[in-house]
């Protein structure tokens, strides 16, 4: 019953907002306090003491259904999308939100539904209505992503959804091989438990055929390279709090649903899945590397960040190893948790400078210390640095790469790793220590902005130190799901 709830009360919430009232405010204010019961349900059910790997609660007949790996991306999604509501409380109201009460309240509509549409992604069984599900956070996020009604952002837009709608199709070929394959096996269950049971009476063409179409499918959505050219620009345009959501987590529901195809395909003698993992995975975090080099815009910098981040996950994944699925995990939550404060602290710093230019941002830290504070920690955070979670995942990664004797694969991105760190601290430093033309001119941001900084930056920290006990056996639990 839970499951439902938690997908009921988005959807309760959109029409709440669009209601007009006099009062400002009230739709901001009904999706925080949403997000959170969202977000205090979602933790109840992935700490579940009896949730074990592969074993599911289910619930409407068998439609909904959350095991390990959905539940940990389900506290991701919700996390994520607490911190961003409260964001963007008072993130719009000095943009958009402010100068149009209707705009606000469409706004906060749009962001519900997307977070509705993010939520279904682990929570939905039937593998069919899963590719909706994922296609709902396209048409959801569209309209946000062009929100400012800029030319930049009715482009970004425009291209993020011609696109990620070409890879729908082609994930959709793939989904339909896949179907064709388990019913000719003999089996009519298509959900994720049904496929895992029937896997290997599935002939192995149709297995590695349908995997192939939705990894360049559902790759497009991810932003794997060469499939990445809508990203960086989606997920600069867009506010900054639905950035948050898009690098922080949105990238991550396409990836799980791939990453969900790897058991199934480890029944295959001799299956080439790791190879393409690998492969895909290294050229993402390769060519992002380099272009986080020469990026002039710091939204920018951290959406390259995420097809770096991405990568990273995939390669884990391919190692094949119970330790490097561990690593992968680990960076899908480190990953969530430090991208979206680095679009909150981007999100201040534009606030403050009313420019994503990098060259134009100098001396940050005199100008606003929330800021400049901010944008260096995150910063620090998603380049790898030591004591933030980011850097306890990826440690783990290319341990667990050294230790199954993937010598080559490791040392190709620890320098990618490597690369991509000197090109983020190189721009942030510029920004938040470089001298300024002028005088500074102090500004105090939003206390709701504070708030989230704040409290953004916790897991961040306390999970570069140690991961907790519940949550260490969530992700021990969920990277059982990725293998055997």
């Amino acid at each position: 019953m839970e499951l439902l709830i938690i997908l009921l009360i988005p959807l309760i919430a959109t029409p709440i907002c669009m209601i007009p009232l006099k009062k400002r405010g009230i739709s901001s204010w009904v999706t925080i306090i949403g997000t959170l019961a969202v977000f205090i349900m979602s933790s109840v059910v992935a700490f579940h003491p009896v949730l074990p790997a592969r074993v599911s609660f289910t619930t409407l007949g068998g439609w909904l259904s959350c095991d390990s790996l959905s539940a940990l991306i389900l506290v991701l999604v919700s996390f994520v999308g607490f911190t961003a509501s409260l964001f963007s409380l008072g993130y719009m109201r000095k943009t958009n939100g402010e100068q149009s009460p209707k705009g606000a309240q469409q706004y906060y509509a749009l962001y519900n539904l997307f977070l509705f549409s993010m939520l279904a992604v682990p929570l939905l069984a039937h593998i069919a209505v899963v590719w909706i599900a994922v296609e709902l956070t396209t048409l959801f996020s569209v309209f946000l992503v062009g929100f400012e009604n800029t030319p930049g952002a009715l482009e970004a837009a425009w291209k993020y959804v011609v696109l990620t709608c070409m890879g729908a199709a082609v994930a959709l070929v793939g989904v339909l091989i896949l179907y064709w394959g388990l019913r000719v096996a003999g089996a009519e269950n298509f959900t994720w438990q049904g496929l895992l049971e029937v896997a290997p009476k599935i002939r192995p063409v149709f297995l590695k055929t349908a995997f192939l179409f939705i990894l360049i499918g559902f790759g497009t959505k991810a932003g794997l390279v060469p499939l990445h050219t809508w990203l960086p620009d989606a997920h600069s345009q867009a506010p900054s709090p639905v950035c948050a959501l898009l690098s922080g987590i949105e990238t991550t529901t396409a990836l799980y649903v791939i990453i969900r195809l790897f058991p199934f395909l480890q029944e295959i003698p001799g299956n080439s899945a790791s190879s393409w993992f690998i492969t895909f995975g290294l050229l993402s975090a390769g060519v992002a590397a380099f272009l986080l080099i020469q990026v002039k815009d710091y939204k920018r910098l951290f959406a390259f960040s995420t097809i770096e981040h991405m990568g990273i996950i995939l390669v884990a994944a391919g190692l094949g190893s119970g330790a490097a699925h561990l690593g992968a995990v680990s960076q899908i939550l480190a990953h969530a948790v430090t991208k979206s404060f680095c679009f909150f602290a981007a999100g201040s710093a534009l606030l403050v400078t009313g420019t994503r230019d990098i060259s134009s941002v100098r001396g940050l830290i005199r100008i606003s210390p929330a800021a400049g504070i901010s944008l260096m920690l995150g910063g620090l955070a998603i380049a790898g640095a030591p004591p933030f979670a980011v850097f306890l995942s990826e440690f783990s990664i290319l341990k667990a790469g050294l230790s199954a004797g993937h010598y080559l694969v490791i040392g190709g991105l620890t320098l990618f790793i490597a690369i991509a760190f000197c090109g983020i601290m190189s721009h942030i430093n510029q920004m938040v220590f470089g001298a300024a033309s002028g005088p500074p001119v102090r500004f105090v941001l939003p206390l709701s902005c504070k708030a989230t900084l704040a409290l953004a930056v916790i897991p961040i920290v306390a999970l570069g130190i140690s991961f907790p006990q519940p949550i260490h056996t969530l992700l021990q639990f969920a990277a059982f799901s990725i293998g055997r």
